[in-house]
């Protein structure tokens, strides 16, 4: 017999396999019916179990016409769909509330849908509610879908005072007993935590200054000391950055800031705000600066309950202290210090 191994005929297979169903499941007398067929073919006893696993295996009957919509042809169907799941991701609000399939479906066919094409209306009783929300999971148009968020996509510069990302916060001291100046007119000021933080290596500079809001003012004098040379030795973080990073408010739209930067050639790029950029999350794009900010707030401002800075000099530089540790703290994703 030649030793090329040759297929089980199915007559074969299926003649084993009524043997083997009349045999009880632990019949030493099922090895010996394989181990037959598997010499008797040239086989290993492996391929036999494999072929009667295969043979007679159940398989779902499906019309012909299976995976096709059948009361319209796909294309118009689809296109319904897609009317369909505009109406709702439309109507949807914070609350995550929008129109139900058979609403959109009530309203397609009384009062049509108007698009550049022109005005679209579904004859009445063609469409059906749970042929709808079929066809819409089958195409990937159901909410669940159309608001799934993008993958995050994780940014950091190639080099320090690349990118520098500023911020303002309010202090939990909310105020401090003796501030530089006060305007009487209106009233006590409110002691701003202002920062910046380098994109590549996480190094923080930030500042304590009494202030009425956010003001571009402030701002500029804050970010001069950050750019100048500090005279502590264990705080080397200077410099002008090729690109600042800051919310789109106040000091953003001044005019005076704007021209400095223009003057500095230091381009700026506005954060944008949530529901601007589809389902994305926009909020983990100023990660950088906000995370000082509570790890401030809860390590070091909540040292006040103790003790409470009198003036702002006194307020900035029990700060600058608690940043000399911060940032020799390990960096967020590599082995070395911020500062390093």
């Amino acid at each position: 017999m030649s030793s090329r191994r040759s297929a089980i005929p199915s007559d074969s297979l299926l003649q084993l396999r009524q043997r083997l169903d009349r045999l009880p499941p632990k019949s030493p007398e099922r090895a010996n019916q394989i181990a037959a067929t598997a010499q008797l073919y040239g086989i290993s006893v492996t391929t036999v179990y494999r072929a009667l696993h295969l043979v007679l295996k159940p398989r779902t009957a499906h019309r012909s016409d299976h995976g096709q919509p059948r009361i319209l042809p796909p294309s118009e169907l689809e296109h319904y769909c897609e009317l369909i799941a505009a109406l709702k991701l439309r109507t949807t609000n914070k609350s995550g509330r929008h129109l139900s399939t058979g609403r959109a479906i009530q309203l397609l066919e009384e009062h049509g849908v108007e698009t550049v094409q022109g005005l679209i209306k579904s004859p009445k009783g063609l469409l059906r509610k749970q042929t709808v929300n079929r066809w819409l999971s089958r195409w990937r148009l159901d909410q669940p879908r159309l608001l799934r968020e993008p993958p995050a996509v994780r940014f950091q510069a190639e080099n320090s005072n690349d990118c520098w990302q500023f911020d303002m916060s309010p202090s939990d001291l909310k105020h401090i007993e003796r501030p530089d100046w006060v305007d009487p007119a209106r009233g006590e000021p409110t002691l701003m935590l202002f920062s910046v933080v380098d994109d590549r290596s996480g190094v923080a500079y930030q500042e304590y200054r009494c202030v009425y809001g956010e003001d571009a003012e402030s701002a500029l004098r804050f970010l001069f000391n950050a750019m100048a040379p500090k005279t502590r030795s264990d705080f080397p973080f200077q410099g002008r950055p090729k690109l600042l990073y800051l919310d789109n408010g106040p000091v953003a739209k001044n005019h005076v800031f704007q021209n400095v930067m223009q003057s500095l050639k230091v381009d700026w790029l506005t954060h944008t705000p949530a529901g601007k950029d589809g389902p994305r999350t926009t909020a983990r794009s100023k990660g950088k600066v906000e995370r000082p900010f509570r790890t401030v707030k809860e390590a070091h401002e909540t040292l006040y309950h103790f003790h409470k800075p009198e003036t702002e000099l006194q307020a900035n530089e029990w700060l600058w202290n608690y940043l000399s540790r911060y940032n020799a703290q390990r960096h967020r994703s590599e082995k070395h210090s911020r500062l390093e």
